[in-house]
């Protein structure tokens, strides 16, 4: 069943800003992460799930609700969590969690006092003088506060440290286990690779690959390194690999090493083929959703990029920092 679903959202502030033709659903019970640095497209696709931006073309929706005519009922039952946080700086944590628990009457507050807990938030303090990572913590908990079954993350764990981070990973999991929907919008690669079902990369306001998250876990091709024992060794393999048809794909003569590209159903030939050499060691490098992002972000690589994306401009940074 889908819970929530972008169709063909476009939003074109001008000058290549904005998102363009945007689409993607997420399932009832499922994680869906959406990937990309800062300026690709990430929050404001989150404004228009949200209600907040009327799209130019297409439509978001939620539970088979327009985003933008059912805003205030959406926003209910909701659990969002904004990439950049404005607490009322007159108030205390606690009496924001207050005026939250009225807004959304809710009268029990043994969830809320769970999550205050789990994620060590002292609300007393005033929010003027709270540092980042305490407001993060106290958006965390009332974003969950009334125990919504469906959520919309953006840069949850932004400002928090590791450990605090690693906690969070492990309640989106227990979330997830309870059946919840949840989007979550993050540049931290392990955050999304950790917990997220299907994952989209959107690059320049237009998605460039939506996947299932195991597809890419149990990547089919494989990549090993070798080291050859003698510059003797090493010279014989690049000089007999043509005929071997191995798919070299580094050669770094100065350490007598190559890369190698391999297919699954290729492992038993190419262990044969290297059998035949003496080396030094050999060791698969593991595939990461970092490899395959940089396939879209690497300046080197835009070749790589499908949907058309080659064809635009190249401003990107080779690292992700931040939101958009």
């Amino acid at each position: 069943m889908t819970v929530l679903k972008v169709e063909h959202l476009t939003k074109d502030y001008g000058h290549g800003r904005g998102v363009f033709d945007v689409s993607f659903n997420v399932e009832k019970g499922e994680v869906y992460g959406f990937l990309g640095p800062n300026g690709a497209g990430k929050t404001t696709t989150i404004r228009h799930i949200m209600g907040f931006s009327k799209p130019q073309k297409g439509q978001t929706s939620i539970n088979g609700m327009d985003s933008w005519k059912n805003a205030s009922e959406i926003q209910k039952t909701l659990g969002y969590l904004p990439g950049e946080i404005a607490f009322p700086e007159s108030l205390t944590g606690t009496e924001f969690i207050e005026m939250m628990a009225e807004l959304r009457g809710l009268k029990d507050m043994s969830h809320t006092n769970y999550l205050t807990q789990k994620f060590e938030l002292d609300p007393s303090g005033s929010l003027k003088r709270m540092s980042l990572g305490m407001k993060r913590k106290l958006a965390i908990v009332t974003a969950f506060m009334h125990d919504p079954e469906v959520l919309v993350l953006d840069e949850p764990t932004s400002g928090l440290d590791p450990i605090m981070q690693n906690i969070f990973i492990e309640f989106i999991k227990e979330e997830k286990e309870r059946g919840k929907t949840i989007l979550l919008s993050s540049h931290i690669f392990s955050e999304i690779d950790a917990t997220c079902d299907r994952i989209s990369i959107i690059k320049d306001g237009r998605l460039v690959s939506s996947f299932v998250a195991d597809d890419l876990r149990h990547n089919e091709d494989k990549t090993f390194e070798i080291e050859f024992s003698t510059k003797e060794e090493f010279e014989r393999f690049v000089n007999e690999n043509n005929s071997k048809e191995l798919d070299v794909i580094k050669t770094e003569f100065d350490k007598k090493q190559v890369k190698i590209s391999i297919n699954d159903a290729d492992i038993n030939k190419f262990m044969s083929i290297i059998s035949d050499y003496d080396l030094k060691f050999i060791s698969e490098i593991k595939f990461t959703l970092e490899d395959y992002f940089m396939k879209f972000y690497d300046k080197n690589n835009d070749s790589n990029a499908d949907n058309g994306d080659s064809n635009r401009n190249n401003d990107d940074k080779n690292t992700i920092n931040g939101g958009v």
